[in-house]
């Protein structure tokens, strides 16, 4: 049983006690029931990547930006959302896409599980046609810009973001794991 400490509508700060007694606290989002990442594959041959702006990494002083992938809430802002309806509207959100394909990887994936009790359902969305459909979000000021970059570069490309300062999400270098299971990219 876990007891909450701070509530907001977005976060709860929350206590249970661990198996020596004494109290873990945790980070717990109340309004959403999981996370979709999305991977998008265009074309075959690009990957689309999002530099964000994030104010908890900013504030600590680890980085002005961070490298990630559409990604958001499931069932935040929409009632009765299932996940693979989440994929499909954060994939039109926050890229502007359409996907040909969805392919859903992992649904349990804990990203700090000592500190956020939240997990993230991983997919990829096969893009056959690089073409916006609809005016993409910059949510709140937190997408910078977005990237595509060529599947044969894109662990060069991520290291030189990583060298020139930016942080890379961890839910981002977790999708790419799941990108070709049989071959290397």
């Amino acid at each position: 049983m876990s007891e909450i400490l701070y509530d907001t509508k977005f976060l709860q700060l929350k206590s249970t006690p661990s198996k020596n007694g004494k109290p873990w606290v945790y980070a717990h989002r109340p309004n959403a029931k999981d996370v979709v990442v999305i991977l998008p594959v265009i074309e075959g041959d690009k990957i689309l990547f999002l530099k964000e702006e994030r104010p908890p990494l900013q504030a600590e002083g680890f980085a002005q930006y961070s490298i990630a992938l559409p990604a958001g809430l499931v069932g935040d802002e929409r009632e009765g959302e299932s996940v693979e309806d989440a994929i499909r509207a954060e994939l039109l959100e926050e890229a502007g896409l359409v996907a040909d394909r969805i392919e859903i990887k992992s649904r349990k994936i804990a990203s700090s599980p000592g500190c956020v009790s939240e997990t993230i359902t991983i997919a990829i969305a096969y893009i056959n046609k690089y073409e916006i459909v609809k005016t993409p979000v910059n949510d709140g000021g937190v997408i910078a810009d977005r990237i595509l970059v060529n599947r044969k570069d894109v662990y060069s490309w991520l290291s030189e973001q990583e060298a020139s300062g930016m942080a890379l999400t961890g839910q981002t270098l977790a999708a790419l794991f799941y990108l070709n299971e049989k071959e290397n990219i």
